[in-house]
């Protein structure tokens, strides 16, 4: 059994860094789009937003590299975790916690 998801997209805001107990986590969302024809024909598009966080060099790689509109690539795993908020209440999220990235927008030309 495996658990592995591969996803590609653009980056939704610049990623947000942090040091935990030193060590840099970096955090961003991910947009895909899934193409599709409705019931009369017509093409739709639909947005899923994966929230997406890296650790160590990873994290500091994408930190340097990447910015919001970026088109990446990313393989990883599922986790999903939960808390309680203010009111009592359990709260679950699902993020994806990248291992590998590829950056696929292209270079700003130099100027």
């Amino acid at each position: 059994m495996e658990n592995h998801v591969q996803l590609i997209g653009n980056l939704g805001m610049t990623p947000e860094s942090k040091q935990i107990n030193n060590t840099l986590r970096t955090s961003f969302s991910l947009a895909t789009n899934t193409v599709y024809k409705d019931a009369e024909g017509s093409k739709k598009t639909m947005t899923d937003w994966h929230n997406v966080v890296a650790w160590g060099k990873l994290a500091q790689t994408m930190n340097e590299y990447l910015k919001k509109g970026d088109k990446v690539g990313i393989a990883g795993r599922l986790v999903t975790r939960s808390y309680e908020d203010t009111g009592g209440q359990k709260k679950y999220f699902t993020e994806v916690v990248a291992k590998d990235l590829l950056l696929l927008s292209k270079k700003p030309a130099d100027v």
